[in-house]
């Protein structure tokens, strides 16, 4: 079996789990991607203000959990982790559309993140 290899973290201002908003729209604060040298050829062609989206693995998440309650609400009807955006699942993916606001060398800036800092980063795509 093959294994994911992570190419660099998020730095953000969020430090804490209960400071995380649910959505990036949602008063996300802007992020850094510090991308590791071994991946810096990777980055050719990202532009700013392009939009992106991200893959980051949540390794705060509960892996055991497989039903929770949506936005956290103690009144909405119980559901599986696949029909809601939950970081706590079995493989915790995130997925994350972003726009570039600048890119310095290791360093890409980007609008609206809603991970905690140090963050993995797992893969970057441009949305077509």
């Amino acid at each position: 079996m093959e294994s994911v290899e992570f190419i660099g973290q998020v730095q953000s201002l969020l430090k804490d789990l209960k400071d995380c908003p649910l959505q990036e729209n949602e008063k996300a604060p802007p992020a850094t991607l510090l991308i590791d040298k071994e991946y810096l050829q990777a980055v050719n062609g990202l532009e700013t203000g392009m939009n992106i989206l991200l893959l980051t693995w949540l390794d705060k998440a509960d892996r055991t959990i497989l039903t929770t309650k949506p936005r956290n609400n103690p009144n909405a009807k119980t559901a599986g982790v696949f029909a809601t955006r939950s970081p706590d699942r079995p493989n915790p993916i995130g997925l994350h559309v972003v726009k570039i606001l600048e890119i310095n060398n290791r360093e890409i800036k980007v609008s609206n993140l809603e991970v905690l800092d140090r963050t993995p980063l797992i893969d970057i795509k441009p949305v077509l």
